[in-house]
């Protein structure tokens, strides 16, 4: 009997174990999206039924109480009456069954969980499209809330006079309205006082990997210091990236003190560059962003930069405690849409954030 060949061996036991390995992720998917309609069942049920009239709440907890022990008896601590109620919960917050049937299938239990705390309905939109598009683990979309990614990438989007919920509904979720935050949060490069721009590249570029996850998933360090050469001057561009889901070219200045009018001429420059000499075919018109210690809102609206393709963003190199994180934000935000209001850009919605 002769002896199959090693290489055989080797290329069938690879075949044979990707076959197993994904139809065991198919079916852990849909177990996983079996399993969340399951809870929102329940929980609509337990909702419309048990909590639906106002003489049924003085002893609708009770009973939610008398059945999660009868379930949990039965089918584990699952269906504890405080999971019961988060289930309850779940079906409030995310109302149509269409929208959580199609989540369920990106998305696990875990995810859900993490979104239904979410004040405003606009948030969890935009977490749930990001965490499904991107892949995000529940680790992951916990570090996003945490990082106020919804706030910061309002702030941003309100700059091309586009609320992010109007952006994420007449676009993609890879729209370059969704692509840029501010401010960025650069608290991981560990930088003293008295830093110079020097200083704040090198330590981007040693910190390259968690400057990429700051910007955000898509983005490819492609350069730094670009030269480019324009009636015989060399212009150097700080740092160039290429943005795979949009296809296009990002260049980032970076700028210590606060912006200036005279840095929208700059970024033109190397942008209008960028396109003549290293935009490929099939890629898009390349855009900027300008990462400044300090933000000039007005200067930066007057000037209407959004139509260049151009956002301008602060850095923080320190954050403040998480309640003057918050409260700075919300304050940021309310400011950013009244000036939209006062513009005449009408916005749907104005919850608070």
């Amino acid at each position: 009997m002769s002896k199959l060949p090693a290489t055989a061996n080797d290329n069938l036991h690879a075949e044979l174990r990707a076959l197993i390995t994904t139809s065991r992720q198919r079916l852990a998917a849909a177990v996983n999206a079996e399993l969340t309609r399951l809870y929102w069942t329940v929980g609509e049920r337990l909702r419309t039924e048990v909590l639906g009239g106002a003489d049924r709440a003085k002893y609708g907890d009770q009973l939610i109480q008398r059945v999660g022990e009868q379930l949990a008896q039965e089918f584990g601590r699952g269906f504890e009456a405080k999971n019961l109620r988060r289930m309850v919960q779940f079906a409030q917050t995310f109302p149509q069954p269409e929208i959580v049937a199609t989540l369920s299938r990106q998305l696990s239990w875990s995810h859900f969980v993490n979104l239904i705390p979410l004040k405003t309905e606009q948030a969890r939109q935009f977490y749930a499209s990001q965490a499904a598009a991107n892949t995000w683990s529940v680790r992951e979309l916990r570090h996003q809330i945490d990082r106020k990614a919804f706030e910061r990438t309002e702030l941003a989007s309100l700059q091309a006079d586009a609320p992010i919920h109007t952006a994420s509904n007449n676009a993609s979720s890879h729209s370059p309205a969704l692509v840029f935050k501010d401010p960025y949060f650069l608290d991981f490069l560990g930088l003293r006082q008295g830093h110079d721009e020097a200083d704040l590249e090198t330590a981007i570029l040693r910190q390259l990997e968690a400057f990429i996850l700051e910007l955000g998933r898509g983005f490819a360090f492609v350069e730094r210091q670009k030269r480019m050469v324009i009636d015989g001057d060399d212009f150097y561009l700080d740092l160039l990236f290429y943005h795979r889901r949009l296809r296009r070219l990002v260049a980032i200045e970076l700028k210590l003190g606060r912006f200036k009018a005279a840095h929208k001429g700059q970024m033109e420059l190397y942008l209008k560059w960028l396109d003549k000499h290293e935009r490929q075919p099939g890629e898009e018109a390349p855009i900027g962003l300008i990462l400044c210690a300090e933000s000039s809102r007005e200067q930066v609206e007057l000037l209407e930069m959004h139509k260049d393709g151009i956002t301008v963003a602060e850095y923080w190199t320190e954050l403040p405690p998480k309640a003057e994180l918050e409260q700075q934000l919300h304050q940021a935000l309310l400011e950013a849409r009244e000036r939209l209001a006062q513009r005449g850009v009408l916005l749907e919605d104005k919850n608070e954030h």
